[in-house]
């Protein structure tokens, strides 16, 4: 069974710093890319940042210079380190990954979840 479980986040100040972590395990073949979304109450899931199995990466406007994501050589567990936050990066904050997994029929990719850490920013 495939698991994301993030963890990593908490209360923080204006201007603070949080690093955020997603591990995933399973019957995993190979993990493809991994997301951090975050979703503030009332508002609409958003995508936060994403990097591919080759390194690529990307981010929202409103955390370009802010947050970095990266991860460990095997891809197996990647990370949103969170620099000068305001309170309107106050979500909970989702990993999410596609990934090819072992099925009797053959390998195939999934779209996977974790269960989301709740990050508030607030004095």
């Amino acid at each position: 069974q495939v698991q994301l479980v993030e963890s990593g986040g908490g209360l923080v100040q204006p201007g603070g710093s949080l690093r955020l972590s997603c591990a995933a395990s399973g019957s995993i073949l190979s993990i493809n890319i991994m997301r951090w979304y975050r979703q503030a109450p009332e508002k609409q899931r958003e995508l936060v940042a994403a990097i591919t199995s080759g390194g690529g990466t990307d981010y929202a406007d409103s955390v370009k210079g802010r947050f970095t994501i990266s991860s460990d050589n095997a891809m197996n567990t990647v990370y949103l380190r969170m620099n000068s936050l305001k309170p309107e990066d106050t979500a909970v904050y989702y990993c999410n990954a596609d990934l090819t997994v072992t099925r009797p029929s053959g390998p195939k990719e999934f779209r996977y979840w974790g269960q989301g850490t709740q990050v508030t920013v607030s004095s």
